[in-house]
Protein backbone atom coordinates (compact mmCIF):
# COMPACT_ATOMS: atom_id res chain seq x y z
CA UNK A 1 0.00 0.00 0.00
CA UNK A 2 1.69 3.49 -0.89
CA UNK A 3 0.52 7.25 0.29
CA UNK A 4 1.03 9.51 -2.31
CA UNK A 5 0.16 13.15 -1.89
CA UNK A 6 -0.31 13.70 -5.98
CA UNK A 7 -3.32 14.40 -7.15
CA UNK A 8 -5.20 14.93 -3.69
CA UNK A 9 -7.11 18.06 -5.36
CA UNK A 10 -10.43 16.78 -6.45
CA UNK A 11 -12.20 20.45 -7.55
CA UNK A 12 -10.75 23.59 -8.25
CA UNK A 13 -13.37 26.55 -6.75
CA UNK A 14 -12.94 29.62 -8.18
CA UNK A 15 -13.42 33.40 -7.60
CA UNK A 16 -14.33 35.51 -10.39
CA UNK A 17 -13.57 39.12 -10.09
CA UNK A 18 -9.95 39.65 -10.92
CA UNK A 19 -9.17 36.01 -10.37
CA UNK A 20 -11.20 34.19 -13.37
CA UNK A 21 -11.53 37.40 -15.17
CA UNK A 22 -9.83 40.65 -14.87
CA UNK A 23 -11.82 43.97 -13.13
CA UNK A 24 -15.16 43.47 -11.75
CA UNK A 25 -18.24 42.18 -13.15
CA UNK A 26 -20.83 44.91 -11.83
CA UNK A 27 -18.24 47.73 -13.23
CA UNK A 28 -17.11 46.55 -16.05
CA UNK A 29 -20.07 44.20 -18.32
CA UNK A 30 -17.54 43.64 -20.67
CA UNK A 31 -14.65 42.09 -18.38
CA UNK A 32 -12.40 39.40 -20.44
CA UNK A 33 -10.40 36.15 -18.76
CA UNK A 34 -7.43 37.05 -16.94
CA UNK A 35 -3.91 35.23 -18.97
CA UNK A 36 -3.30 31.98 -18.59
CA UNK A 37 -7.01 31.16 -17.00
CA UNK A 38 -8.48 29.02 -20.23
CA UNK A 39 -5.77 27.13 -20.60
CA UNK A 40 -5.52 25.87 -17.21
CA UNK A 41 -9.41 25.22 -16.98
CA UNK A 42 -9.10 22.92 -19.97
CA UNK A 43 -5.69 21.22 -18.16
CA UNK A 44 -7.85 20.62 -14.81
CA UNK A 45 -10.35 19.22 -16.63
CA UNK A 46 -8.59 16.95 -19.00
CA UNK A 47 -7.33 15.73 -15.54
CA UNK A 48 -10.49 15.13 -14.43
CA UNK A 49 -10.28 17.64 -11.83
CA UNK A 50 -13.43 19.74 -11.54
CA UNK A 51 -14.15 22.98 -11.84
CA UNK A 52 -16.82 25.33 -10.04
CA UNK A 53 -17.42 28.69 -8.46
CA UNK A 54 -17.69 30.68 -5.23
CA UNK A 55 -18.35 34.20 -5.86
CA UNK A 56 -20.11 37.02 -4.56
CA UNK A 57 -22.11 38.60 -7.77
CA UNK A 58 -25.22 38.63 -9.31
CA UNK A 59 -25.77 35.19 -10.34
CA UNK A 60 -27.34 35.81 -13.93
CA UNK A 61 -24.85 38.37 -14.39
CA UNK A 62 -21.89 36.36 -14.03
CA UNK A 63 -23.51 33.09 -15.30
CA UNK A 64 -24.27 35.17 -19.01
CA UNK A 65 -20.56 36.66 -18.65
CA UNK A 66 -18.97 33.13 -18.75
CA UNK A 67 -21.84 31.78 -21.06
CA UNK A 68 -19.96 34.85 -23.13
CA UNK A 69 -16.68 33.47 -22.36
CA UNK A 70 -17.27 30.41 -23.91
CA UNK A 71 -16.00 28.59 -20.38
CA UNK A 72 -19.66 28.51 -18.49
CA UNK A 73 -19.65 24.87 -19.41
CA UNK A 74 -16.69 24.11 -17.35
CA UNK A 75 -18.04 24.91 -13.89
CA UNK A 76 -20.14 22.43 -11.67
CA UNK A 77 -22.38 23.35 -8.76
CA UNK A 78 -21.64 27.21 -8.85
CA UNK A 79 -22.47 29.30 -6.07
CA UNK A 80 -22.85 32.18 -6.93
CA UNK A 81 -24.23 34.76 -3.82
CA UNK A 82 -23.47 37.53 -1.87
CA UNK A 83 -22.85 35.19 1.56
CA UNK A 84 -19.05 34.24 2.75
CA UNK A 85 -17.37 32.12 0.53
CA UNK A 86 -16.20 29.54 3.21
CA UNK A 87 -20.16 28.70 3.27
CA UNK A 88 -19.99 28.37 -1.03
CA UNK A 89 -17.55 26.53 -0.83
CA UNK A 90 -18.73 24.26 1.62
CA UNK A 91 -21.62 24.14 -0.71
CA UNK A 92 -19.69 22.59 -3.54
CA UNK A 93 -18.02 20.15 -1.41
CA UNK A 94 -21.61 18.87 -0.69
CA UNK A 95 -23.26 19.05 -3.87
CA UNK A 96 -20.65 17.26 -5.27
CA UNK A 97 -20.04 14.66 -2.68
CA UNK A 98 -16.43 15.59 -2.21
CA UNK A 99 -14.48 15.70 0.87
CA UNK A 100 -13.71 18.84 1.89
CA UNK A 101 -10.38 18.06 1.70
CA UNK A 102 -10.02 17.78 -1.95
CA UNK A 103 -10.68 21.08 -2.61
CA UNK A 104 -8.84 23.95 -3.23
CA UNK A 105 -9.81 27.56 -3.74
CA UNK A 106 -9.00 30.43 -5.53
CA UNK A 107 -9.09 34.42 -5.01
CA UNK A 108 -7.58 37.18 -5.08
CA UNK A 109 -8.26 38.86 -1.81
CA UNK A 110 -6.13 37.63 0.81
CA UNK A 111 -9.11 38.58 3.18
CA UNK A 112 -11.27 36.12 1.51
CA UNK A 113 -8.49 33.36 1.04
CA UNK A 114 -7.91 33.58 5.18
CA UNK A 115 -11.97 33.25 6.16
CA UNK A 116 -12.37 30.22 4.29
CA UNK A 117 -8.73 28.78 5.53
CA UNK A 118 -10.15 30.01 8.88
CA UNK A 119 -13.24 28.15 8.40
CA UNK A 120 -12.16 24.96 6.36
CA UNK A 121 -8.06 24.67 7.61
CA UNK A 122 -7.96 21.05 5.02
CA UNK A 123 -8.90 23.59 1.92
CA UNK A 124 -6.16 24.32 -0.33
CA UNK A 125 -6.30 28.40 -0.56
CA UNK A 126 -4.39 29.25 -4.06
CA UNK A 127 -3.70 32.85 -4.32
CA UNK A 128 -5.26 34.36 -7.92
CA UNK A 129 -1.77 35.55 -9.19
CA UNK A 130 -0.58 31.90 -9.27
CA UNK A 131 -3.07 30.40 -11.53
CA UNK A 132 0.08 30.47 -13.85
CA UNK A 133 1.91 27.69 -12.22
CA UNK A 134 -0.88 25.58 -11.09
CA UNK A 135 -0.92 22.59 -13.71
CA UNK A 136 2.83 22.36 -12.09
CA UNK A 137 2.11 21.67 -8.41
CA UNK A 138 1.97 17.90 -7.34
CA UNK A 139 -1.96 18.33 -5.78
CA UNK A 140 -2.98 19.18 -9.18
CA UNK A 141 -1.05 16.22 -11.02
CA UNK A 142 -2.90 13.07 -10.58
CA UNK A 143 0.29 10.53 -11.58
CA UNK A 144 -2.70 9.13 -14.23
CA UNK A 145 -4.88 10.23 -16.63
CA UNK A 146 -7.35 7.80 -17.54
CA UNK A 147 -10.30 7.42 -19.76
CA UNK A 148 -12.85 8.08 -16.85
CA UNK A 149 -10.85 11.07 -15.77
CA UNK A 150 -11.60 12.67 -18.71
CA UNK A 151 -14.64 12.08 -18.99
CA UNK A 152 -15.40 13.11 -15.08
CA UNK A 153 -16.81 16.30 -15.51
CA UNK A 154 -19.47 14.89 -18.23
CA UNK A 155 -20.66 12.16 -15.51
CA UNK A 156 -21.24 14.67 -13.15
CA UNK A 157 -23.20 16.43 -15.69
CA UNK A 158 -25.65 13.32 -16.47
CA UNK A 159 -25.31 12.89 -12.51
CA UNK A 160 -26.95 16.36 -12.19
CA UNK A 161 -29.65 15.20 -14.97
CA UNK A 162 -30.25 12.22 -12.72
CA UNK A 163 -31.05 13.89 -9.80
CA UNK A 164 -33.35 16.14 -11.50
CA UNK A 165 -35.06 13.23 -12.46
CA UNK A 166 -35.20 11.74 -9.22
CA UNK A 167 -36.93 14.77 -7.77
CA UNK A 168 -39.56 14.97 -9.59
CA UNK A 169 -40.36 11.24 -9.54
CA UNK A 170 -43.81 10.79 -7.95
CA UNK A 171 -43.10 6.89 -6.26
CA UNK A 172 -40.87 4.69 -3.61
CA UNK A 173 -37.11 5.19 -4.45
CA UNK A 174 -36.92 1.57 -5.79
CA UNK A 175 -39.57 2.30 -8.44
CA UNK A 176 -37.11 4.98 -9.33
CA UNK A 177 -34.17 3.32 -9.73
CA UNK A 178 -36.30 0.86 -12.22
CA UNK A 179 -36.46 3.44 -14.38
CA UNK A 180 -32.40 3.67 -14.56
CA UNK A 181 -32.22 0.81 -16.87
CA UNK A 182 -28.76 0.07 -14.72
CA UNK A 183 -26.53 -2.40 -15.76
CA UNK A 184 -23.81 -3.23 -13.24
CA UNK A 185 -20.29 -5.22 -14.32
CA UNK A 186 -17.93 -7.18 -13.08
CA UNK A 187 -15.28 -8.49 -14.51
CA UNK A 188 -11.02 -9.57 -13.52
CA UNK A 189 -9.02 -6.41 -13.44
CA UNK A 190 -6.65 -6.17 -16.87
CA UNK A 191 -3.83 -4.73 -16.79
CA UNK A 192 -5.76 -1.84 -18.82
CA UNK A 193 -7.77 -1.69 -16.00
CA UNK A 194 -5.02 -0.88 -13.13
CA UNK A 195 -4.30 3.11 -14.23
CA UNK A 196 -8.10 3.46 -12.72
CA UNK A 197 -8.28 1.02 -10.48
CA UNK A 198 -5.07 3.01 -8.75
CA UNK A 199 -6.98 6.67 -8.90
CA UNK A 200 -10.31 4.72 -7.29
CA UNK A 201 -8.16 3.79 -4.36
CA UNK A 202 -6.73 7.25 -4.09
CA UNK A 203 -9.93 8.93 -4.47
CA UNK A 204 -12.17 6.96 -2.69
CA UNK A 205 -12.77 7.92 0.82
CA UNK A 206 -16.35 7.80 2.34
CA UNK A 207 -16.84 4.11 0.07
CA UNK A 208 -13.10 2.33 1.20
CA UNK A 209 -13.27 -0.32 3.52
CA UNK A 210 -10.18 0.04 4.96
CA UNK A 211 -8.54 3.63 3.94
CA UNK A 212 -6.07 1.92 2.15
CA UNK A 213 -4.51 3.26 -1.13
CA UNK A 214 -2.37 0.94 -3.66
CA UNK A 215 -0.04 2.09 -6.53
CA UNK A 216 -0.20 1.05 -9.77
CA UNK A 217 2.52 -1.48 -9.52
CA UNK A 218 1.23 -3.12 -6.63
CA UNK A 219 -2.25 -3.82 -8.15
CA UNK A 220 -0.39 -4.89 -10.99
CA UNK A 221 1.42 -7.58 -9.12
CA UNK A 222 -1.74 -8.57 -7.22
CA UNK A 223 -3.75 -8.89 -10.18
CA UNK A 224 -1.51 -11.78 -11.72
CA UNK A 225 -0.97 -12.92 -8.33
CA UNK A 226 -2.79 -16.64 -8.40
CA UNK A 227 -3.48 -16.08 -4.57
CA UNK A 228 -5.04 -13.31 -5.27
CA UNK A 229 -8.67 -11.99 -6.94
CA UNK A 230 -8.61 -8.44 -8.59
CA UNK A 231 -12.44 -7.47 -9.63
CA UNK A 232 -13.48 -3.98 -10.85
CA UNK A 233 -16.64 -2.98 -11.30
CA UNK A 234 -18.84 -0.67 -13.89
CA UNK A 235 -22.18 1.08 -14.09
CA UNK A 236 -24.28 2.77 -17.12
CA UNK A 237 -27.66 3.83 -16.86
CA UNK A 238 -30.17 5.65 -19.08
CA UNK A 239 -28.22 8.67 -18.69
CA UNK A 240 -24.96 7.20 -19.16
CA UNK A 241 -21.94 5.46 -17.95
CA UNK A 242 -20.87 6.11 -14.01
CA UNK A 243 -17.56 4.58 -15.68
CA UNK A 244 -15.62 2.26 -13.69
CA UNK A 245 -16.48 2.60 -10.06
CA UNK A 246 -16.16 -0.13 -7.87
CA UNK A 247 -13.36 -2.21 -6.73
CA UNK A 248 -12.51 -5.91 -5.06
CA UNK A 249 -9.34 -7.29 -3.69
CA UNK A 250 -9.64 -10.65 -2.03
CA UNK A 251 -7.09 -13.03 -0.89
CA UNK A 252 -7.89 -15.96 -2.37
CA UNK A 253 -4.96 -18.78 -0.80
CA UNK A 254 -6.84 -21.96 1.11
CA UNK A 255 -10.21 -22.54 2.20
CA UNK A 256 -10.44 -19.12 3.89
CA UNK A 257 -10.33 -16.31 1.29
CA UNK A 258 -9.87 -12.82 2.81
CA UNK A 259 -11.56 -9.52 1.45
CA UNK A 260 -8.81 -7.05 1.70
CA UNK A 261 -10.41 -4.10 0.00
CA UNK A 262 -13.52 -3.11 -0.71
CA UNK A 263 -14.35 0.36 -2.62
CA UNK A 264 -17.49 2.03 -4.67
CA UNK A 265 -16.80 5.63 -5.63
CA UNK A 266 -19.06 7.84 -4.08
CA UNK A 267 -20.89 8.97 -7.25
CA UNK A 268 -23.08 5.64 -6.93
CA UNK A 269 -23.31 5.60 -2.95
CA UNK A 270 -27.31 5.28 -3.57
CA UNK A 271 -27.50 2.58 -6.34
CA UNK A 272 -27.06 0.23 -3.71
CA UNK A 273 -24.36 -1.46 -6.03
CA UNK A 274 -21.52 -1.63 -3.24
CA UNK A 275 -23.83 -4.69 -1.52
CA UNK A 276 -24.37 -6.46 -5.16
CA UNK A 277 -20.31 -6.30 -5.85
CA UNK A 278 -20.03 -7.64 -1.75
CA UNK A 279 -22.47 -9.99 -2.63
CA UNK A 280 -20.65 -11.11 -5.47
CA UNK A 281 -17.25 -11.91 -3.55
CA UNK A 282 -19.77 -14.17 -0.84
CA UNK A 283 -21.31 -16.22 -3.56
CA UNK A 284 -17.74 -17.05 -5.38
CA UNK A 285 -16.39 -17.78 -1.88
CA UNK A 286 -18.89 -20.29 -1.43
CA UNK A 287 -18.94 -21.75 -4.71
CA UNK A 288 -15.01 -22.21 -3.81
CA UNK A 289 -15.78 -23.91 -0.60
CA UNK A 290 -14.44 -21.05 1.30
CA UNK A 291 -15.23 -18.96 4.19
CA UNK A 292 -14.99 -15.74 3.66
CA UNK A 293 -13.60 -12.99 6.22
CA UNK A 294 -12.96 -9.03 5.48
CA UNK A 295 -10.72 -6.11 6.99
CA UNK A 296 -12.17 -3.29 7.44
CA UNK A 297 -10.34 -0.23 9.13
CA UNK A 298 -12.91 2.61 10.68
CA UNK A 299 -11.53 5.83 9.56
CA UNK A 300 -13.51 9.30 10.17
CA UNK A 301 -15.78 8.75 6.83
CA UNK A 302 -15.98 5.30 6.24
CA UNK A 303 -18.51 4.03 8.51
CA UNK A 304 -21.12 3.33 5.60
CA UNK A 305 -19.25 0.38 4.53
CA UNK A 306 -19.01 -1.25 7.67
CA UNK A 307 -22.85 -0.68 7.40
CA UNK A 308 -22.83 -2.79 4.01
CA UNK A 309 -20.74 -5.55 5.97
CA UNK A 310 -23.32 -5.32 8.75
CA UNK A 311 -26.25 -5.54 6.85
CA UNK A 312 -24.60 -8.59 4.48
CA UNK A 313 -24.76 -10.53 7.88
CA UNK A 314 -20.81 -10.32 8.46
CA UNK A 315 -20.14 -10.40 12.01
CA UNK A 316 -16.56 -9.28 14.53
CA UNK A 317 -14.57 -11.77 15.16
CA UNK A 318 -11.33 -10.72 15.46
CA UNK A 319 -9.27 -7.57 15.95
CA UNK A 320 -5.41 -6.99 14.47
CA UNK A 321 -4.41 -3.10 15.85
CA UNK A 322 -7.10 -1.33 13.71
CA UNK A 323 -8.51 -3.53 11.49
CA UNK A 324 -11.49 -5.51 12.64
CA UNK A 325 -12.08 -8.99 11.11
CA UNK A 326 -15.50 -9.34 9.94
CA UNK A 327 -16.78 -12.73 8.89
CA UNK A 328 -19.60 -13.43 6.58
CA UNK A 329 -22.51 -15.34 7.77
CA UNK A 330 -23.84 -19.16 6.31
CA UNK A 331 -26.89 -17.70 5.21
CA UNK A 332 -27.88 -17.84 1.79
CA UNK A 333 -26.38 -15.00 -0.56
CA UNK A 334 -29.17 -12.86 -1.92
CA UNK A 335 -29.89 -12.03 -5.93
CA UNK A 336 -29.58 -9.36 -7.14
CA UNK A 337 -32.50 -6.63 -6.80
CA UNK A 338 -34.48 -6.52 -9.57
CA UNK A 339 -34.48 -3.29 -10.94
CA UNK A 340 -30.35 -4.24 -11.47
CA UNK A 341 -28.96 -6.03 -15.00
CA UNK A 342 -25.60 -7.65 -13.10
CA UNK A 343 -23.04 -8.96 -15.54
CA UNK A 344 -20.15 -10.85 -14.49
CA UNK A 345 -17.03 -11.56 -16.89
CA UNK A 346 -14.51 -13.79 -16.70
Amino acid sequence: MTKDARGRVKCVVWDLDHTVWDGVLLEDGEVALRPRVLETLRALDERGILLSIASRNDHDAAMRRLEELGVAEYFLAPQITWGPKSVSVEAVAKTLNIGIDALAFIDDQPFELEEVAFAHPSVLCVNADEVAELTARPEFTPRFRTQDAARRREMYRSGEARVRAEESFEGAGEEFLATLGMVFTIDRAQVSDLQRAEELTVRTNQLNSTGATYSYEELERLSASPGHLLLMAGLDDRFGAYGRIGLALVETAGTQWRLKLLLMSCRVMNRGVGTVLLHHVMRLARQHGARLTAEFVPTDRNRVMYVTYRFAGFEETGRNGDTLVLTAADADVPEPPAYLDLRVGG
